[in-house]
């Protein structure tokens, strides 16, 4: 039997992290985030001083912040440590002979848990420089925030770890009817890939995607093209013009490939795309911090939410529906039609295309 949870759906980050703030004002017990990206500026001073008001309130802080992606330090946090919050950074930067094959390693989760009963999950981080970004995050209150402290407290025992079992650490975690999907960087184990994979193989309608960075690997790109050979309406939603424009340039090769094959690609204009969310049949979501590409799927510990929710799913549709009025069509004959010096830079980073 499914428990029914409350789920709401941001876009905008203008409202999303006025949400947060309140919800942590309100905190009586915990907090603990999980994040890629917390910035020394205004946005992120704002949280962290309101982190440290809870602090002095009785309330427990810990915090794990991906070092290479965190734009903050130690110095940052001080008085939040001072008063007892506990702040980690996963996996510092170190040189050694193996420096790029650890330093890769990156923890791209973005997941906030407050007082066992609220989670905020999905695509942003903690800074001021997207708040003009169209972002998907979604508070979700109910039970499910233990089994997303679970995941949370787990994740931090090897913040520091090259070596674990993962096993244990990429095990999905089920809670009536919904499962929380865990990625960790590894070649064999990627649940949250293998899920898109058979959530599009399974499709009978249609498939919404958007994403920020796509780029999959040629078994989701054959799943989604075998999708629209049988009648699938297959929609990818990702911005005409991302914030790392050399994985736009890779990601680039393989548009037209799949548009020939009935798949229908969309641009989306007013400014970066950066969220992250699946849809199929307008029954079955995804929702979390991956993206459709190489580099999460392998190199990254991300973190997704996969199960049916009436009243998310309509919320999801309408995020859609308002991303394609804003968006063209991918044009196939201009894509042909492509300058030399594209398709030669296309060629030169394919070897590299699971570093983006």
């Amino acid at each position: 039997m499914e428990q029914e949870l409350k789920i709401k759906m941001f876009s905008d980050p203008l409202k999303f992290y006025p949400a947060m703030l309140n919800d942590i004002q309100r905190a009586g017990k915990s907090i603990y985030l999980e994040i890629y990206r917390f910035r020394n500026d205004p946005m992120g001073i704002r949280f962290r001083d309101n982190l440290i008001k809870k602090c002095r309130e009785g309330v427990k802080i810990k915090l794990l912040i991906d070092s290479w992606g965190a734009s903050s330090n130690m110095s940052f946090f001080k008085d939040l440590i001072e008063l007892g919050g506990e702040v980690k950074f996963f996996k510092k930067i170190k040189v050694s002979w193996d420096a790029f094959t650890k330093n890769h390693r990156r923890d791209h989760r973005k997941i906030l848990i407050i007082d066992d009963e609220i989670t905020y999950i999905g695509s942003a981080n903690i800074s001021g420089y997207a708040l003009n970004w169209r972002e998907s995050m979604f508070r979700i209150q109910g039970g499910i925030a233990r089994a997303f402290k679970q995941v949370f407290l787990e994740n931090i025992k090897i913040y520091n770890k090259f070596l674990y079992d993962k096993n244990a650490y990429t095990r999905k975690i089920d809670f009536h009817g919904y499962q929380i999907l865990r990625d960790v960087p590894s070649i064999k184990n990627q649940p949250v890939q293998k899920k898109y994979l058979e959530l599009i193989q399974k499709a009978e309608k249609d498939i919404f995607i958007e994403t920020p960075y796509f780029l999959p690997g040629s078994n989701l790109r054959k799943a989604l093209t075998d999708a629209a050979q049988r009648g699938v309406k297959v929609n990818i939603i990702i911005p005409k013009k991302s914030d790392i424009h050399v994985l736009d340039v890779l990601s680039g090769k393989y548009l037209g490939e799949l548009s020939k094959e009935k798949v229908n690609i969309h641009f989306y204009l007013p400014q970066n795309l950066h969220s992250k969310i699946f849809l199929s049949d307008r029954k079955y979501f995804m929702i979390g911090s991956a993206n459709f590409d190489y580099r999460s799927f392998r190199y990254q510990h991300e973190i997704c939410l996969f199960g049916e929710h009436k009243s998310l799913n309509r919320q999801l549709m309408n995020h859609f529906n308002q991303s394609l009025k804003e968006s063209e069509p991918f044009d196939y004959h201009n894509w042909q039609k492509r300058p030399r010096l594209q398709k030669f830079f296309e060629w030169v980073l394919v070897p590299f295309r699971h570093l983006f």
